[in-house]
């Protein structure tokens, strides 16, 4: 569960990013962060439900 949570943080991490680099008018940049959080909360979203589905390695 411990890199589910991980993943989440490095996600929220991401986002903060995309935030400030918005406001500084980097939005090439913003974009690319965004992207980055999707990955990682799609990740976080799908280890979530493999240890619930019970296919998760211990």
């Amino acid at each position: 569960m411990r890199h589910v949570y991980i993943r989440g943080i490095l996600a929220v991490l991401w986002l903060a990013a995309a935030i400030v680099s918005g406001i500084s008018g980097r939005f090439e940049m913003a974009m690319l962060y965004v992207i980055i959080c999707g990955i990682f909360l799609y990740s976080a979203y799908r280890a979530h439900h493999k240890e619930q589905d019970g296919e998760g390695e211990r």
